[in-house]
């Protein structure tokens, strides 16, 4: 079920199937997010929202269907293209070797015109653990520097994939903040969650998916409009798995 977007879109998935073997992880999935707000993709394990990402920032092949970020295919597009796009997946692409203001200012140095290395270290306290590697992290922490990596180009389209996951109750209102923030200063946002406090605090725009379907997309007040979120979360999604 679609409610509808009326603003202009930077991100549109069109008829979206990817295929692992005999596992289908897309099925045909479409949905947009708008441009200069935050839609919230929420979905079971295993609904493809993962997938979804990966095939709208490039790491992905679709199988079938297409990907537009900014009116372009993301596979196919420049480096130009690509750096006025941010991504924080949920594992995998920090270098376990080196330290995280090391690491930071390395990727400063990819981008024309940067954020402020410091300013974003100290937003998501990743100043406070500048002098251990990588690999000795913990969970929490390597969530925080994978935001910040993803901040450091000012991007215009920011994917993050379950970004306040692992964190402490302070860790997730500064995340929270820090997207509300990019929100307000233009910048097109797609979260990936499991959280409905999370989707109800930040999301314009909501993407239930199931079984690698979009199941309804629309504003919270639409797509609520006969009952809460979890109430229409778990009618849609439970007949997907059914």
């Amino acid at each position: 079920m679609t409610t509808g977007v009326t603003a202009p879109t930077a991100v549109t998935l069109t008829d979206l199937s990817r295929r692992f073997g005999a596992v289908m992880a897309l099925d045909g999935l479409s949905w947009q997010a708008p441009t200069g707000r935050v839609t919230a993709v929420l979905g079971p394990n295993g609904a493809g929202k993962t997938t979804a990402i990966e095939c709208a920032v490039g790491l992905t092949r679709p199988t079938s269907g297409s990907v537009r970020v900014l009116g372009l295919d993301p596979l196919t597009s420049g480096a130009d293209h690509r750096a006025r796009v941010g991504v924080m997946l949920q594992t995998g692409g920090l270098p376990g070797g080196t330290k995280p203001m090391r690491l930071l200012e390395h990727l400063s140095r990819l981008y024309a015109e940067p954020a402020d290395v410091g300013q974003t270290a100290r937003r998501l306290g990743v100043d406070q653990f500048a002098g251990t590697t990588v690999r000795r992290l913990s969970g929490g922490q390597k969530q925080r520097l994978a935001f910040a990596a993803a901040l450091l180009g000012r991007p215009e389209v920011l994917f993050l994939d379950e970004p306040a996951a692992g964190l402490d109750p302070h860790g997730r209102l500064d995340v929270w903040d820090l997207i509300e923030e990019q929100r307000d200063d233009g910048t097109t946002v797609v979260v990936t969650t499991h959280s409905f406090e999370e989707a109800e605090r930040l999301a314009d725009h909501l993407v239930i998916m199931s079984a690698g379907r979009a199941v309804v997309t629309g504003s919270l007040a639409d797509v609520t409009r006969e009952g809460s979120l979890e109430d229409v979360y778990f009618g849609l999604t439970r007949k997907g798995r059914a």
